[in-house]
């Protein structure tokens, strides 16, 4: 064996060290019993032939992929689950169906919508990402089918009746998510230095999209803002904490008004989108106000009115100009 086990002086944990293949090894079997060590570092040493005859595609494990996806930077959000399923899986081993099948069993009786955000999407991006470092074949996984709900966008008059009913920093953040666009994310994210008080400006750095954007802050949105306590972060509570106090607040609202909406974080950046399209701004204007492509506002974020009689517009001729004609066809007159 080229890798020796030994002891450091004043350890009781066995060392591994050696050149296998022509590559230095070192490390810790993690173990104080000897036998047990030796095993460890032949193991070492059978990996690193295999990586070295092979590629390294024959050892890299899933565990390790994710290791290097989080040094990159990359998000750890949905990968517990992952983690558990896969445990010591080599990544070679993970096929399109096995990866589809994982996200079935992951998250029983969900949605497409869910399998593929909270399981193809990560995986496939580990994967592809140590792809990207030579260490295995990247991947395309098919996505499931689904029907994509619907979102209802936000307006100006449920705003103002949530805020009436909303704890300060929940009615501040209804504020941000609505005034700029931006995601709930993006606001958690929110630090105090990033909000320009004097310029009216909000800097958000670290977006979904990877671009720092900077969004203009409405005198309403600022004053909500300068309210807040400076102890923490704006919105820096963590997300589950403020669902359950936009969902309590919500429900506050919905007891006063009658036919009160029940609407999310997201239904805000919606209602930025569609409120500045029904303000007449051009779709290239309102992309760039909110922080996404103008494809983006007309295939997801901008929602058609619900009014089939706006069609008259189109002989701009209103209902009173017309009747006389009506009554005519109808044998009135």
């Amino acid at each position: 064996m080229s890798l020796r086990v030994f002891r450091r002086k004043g350890s009781l944990i066995y060392s591994y060290a050696g050149t296998v293949a022509g590559r230095r090894l070192r490390g810790s079997t993690g173990t104080t019993d000897k036998k047990r060590a030796a095993r460890i570092a032949a193991k070492k040493e059978d990996a690193e032939w295999d990586r070295h005859l092979d590629g390294p595609e024959a050892v890299l494990t899933f565990p390790q992929a994710v290791e290097l996806y989080l040094k990159a930077g990359k998000s750890d959000k949905y990968l517990d689950k992952i983690e558990d399923y896969w445990k010591d899986t080599k990544v070679k081993e993970m096929t399109r169906g096995a990866i589809r099948q994982s996200a079935i069993e992951i998250y029983p009786g969900c949605s497409g919508a869910t399998w593929n955000r909270q399981v193809i999407t990560p995986t496939q991006a580990i994967i592809n990402h140590c792809a990207s470092l030579e260490l295995c074949s990247p991947i395309k996984i098919e996505r499931f089918s689904f029907e994509a709900e619907i979102k209802q966008p936000v307006t100006l008059e449920w705003l103002n009746t949530f805020c009436d009913h909303a704890r300060p920093q929940i009615a501040a953040l209804a504020l941000l998510l609505f005034g700029t666009g931006c995601r709930i994310s993006d606001a958690r994210r929110l630090d105090w230095h990033e909000i320009d008080f004097q310029r009216r400006a909000v800097a958000f750095r670290k977006t979904k999209a990877k671009k720092q954007r900077f969004a203009h802050i409405a005198p309403r949105l600022l004053v909500a803002l300068a309210n807040l306590p400076r102890d923490q972060k704006p919105f820096g509570t963590p997300e589950s904490t403020l669902r359950r106090w936009w969902d309590a607040d919500v429900e506050a609202a919905a007891k006063a008004v009658e036919g009160f909406d029940r609407l999310t974080f997201h239904c805000c950046r919606h209602g930025a989108t569609t409120g500045l399209l029904r303000r007449k701004i051009d779709v290239v204007t309102v992309g760039k106000l909110v922080g996404m492509s103008p494809q983006q506002v007309i295939r997801t974020y901008g929602h058609a009115i619900d009014d089939p009689t706006l069609a008259d517009e189109l002989f701009d001729t209103s209902l009173t100009q017309a009747e006389p004609e009506l009554k005519k066809i109808n044998g009135l007159e």
